[in-house]
């Protein structure tokens, strides 16, 4: 059956934003109401990502979080897209998604990447070094799996003989490669790394070696999505995003900001230019029902994914969840 996107699984991508004149208090309540909502709307997989020292994300402590966000819930799936395992001791991620997924049994995903989230002083006030490199990462996705395996000389638990699907995250050919040869799972970051997506996708199939996980390869990528009734709200509410890439660009990370009427106010022309041309990638969709339901067709028969995850950056939690719903009803 040819693909389209209401026969594949869409996902949420929730980075907990804590809003301008908002709180982290707030921000996971709008967390939790946003993924009850989207379990009903018919949603997969709820992931929550790994940044620190960001004003705007709450989701620094991930895994503490996707047991909030589980507990509240009922059948969708919550994991990590994803964790950054440099970040982190191989032992402890074993250890507390053993932890999660004795607790909510087949409800848990642990996707893993190598960036560090965050700046380089935060990484080091994380990590207390940086001398570990970018081929490390094999060896700790490695570890991490012998501690799920119980062939390592220490024992996780709980942990040790769970099976955890386990997915590599990328925005370049690394995590795609490393990925095709360990049989697992792929999501590329399409939605802010737009310009690598089809050749990290080429990568992973085509250098994919089936493992006893899959025997298939399988691909998710990101996208931004922001729905609304008509597409010339969808633009007015897409205006935060465009503001937060703008802090991004500006190196100035803020809280996220309320949409605005005139974005010339806040920007200059080069910079306009920059914001404009993320805004019209096809993995940003900006617009009513239709408009969504053209994009997402576009995307499915350029990238062939297996699975979407969207990400919403919207201001007001009654307009994201209704963002979602637009979405879930294209699913029906």
């Amino acid at each position: 059956m040819a693909k389209t996107f209401n026969n594949i699984p869409l996902s949420v991508l929730d980075l907990a934003p804590v809003l301008e004149g908002g709180t982290p208090e707030q921000s996971f309540k709008n967390s939790v109401a946003l993924a009850r909502n989207v379990e009903q709307f018919g949603f997969n997989r709820y992931w929550l990502a790994e940044h620190h020292n960001m004003p705007g994300i709450a989701s620094s402590a991930t895994s503490v979080l996707i047991g909030h966000i589980a507990g509240a819930t009922n059948s969708i799936r919550v994991g990590s897209g994803g964790v950054m395992l440099p970040n982190h001791a191989a032992l402890v991620i074993a250890e507390q998604f053993g932890t999660l997924a004795t607790l909510y049994p087949g409800r848990i995903d642990l996707g893993l990447g190598r960036a560090p989230g965050t700046d380089q002083i935060t990484a080091y006030a994380l990590r207390r070094t940086l001398n570990q490199r970018v081929e490390d990462f094999p060896n700790q996705v490695e570890e991490l799996e012998n501690y799920f395996a119980g062939t390592a000389n220490v024992h996780a638990v709980p942990g040790e003989g769970l099976d955890i699907p386990i997915w590599l995250l990328g925005s370049s050919g690394f995590s795609a490669q490393l990925s095709a040869q360990k049989g697992m799972p792929f999501s590329f970051a399409s939605h802010f790394a737009p310009d690598n997506t089809m050749a990290a996708l080429k990568l992973y199939r085509d250098q994919f070696q089936p493992s006893s996980r899959m025997e298939q390869p399988h691909a998710m990528i990101g996208v931004n999505i922001v729905a609304a009734d008509t597409d010339e709200e969808a633009k007015y509410l897409a205006t935060t995003q465009q503001q937060q890439l703008l802090s991004i660009r500006r190196g100035q990370p803020m809280k996220l900001q309320p949409p605005i009427e005139n974005t010339d106010e806040v920007w200059s022309e080069m910079e306009k230019a920059v914001v404009e041309q993320s805004a019209n990638s096809p993995y940003t969709i900006i617009g009513s029902k239709e408009t969504v339901r053209q994009g997402l067709e576009q995307l499915l028969e350029d990238t062939g994914a297996d699975e979407m995850i969207i990400n919403s950056q919207i201001y007001d939690i009654d307009a994201r969840i209704r963002s979602y719903e637009i979405v879930g009803e294209l699913m029906d």
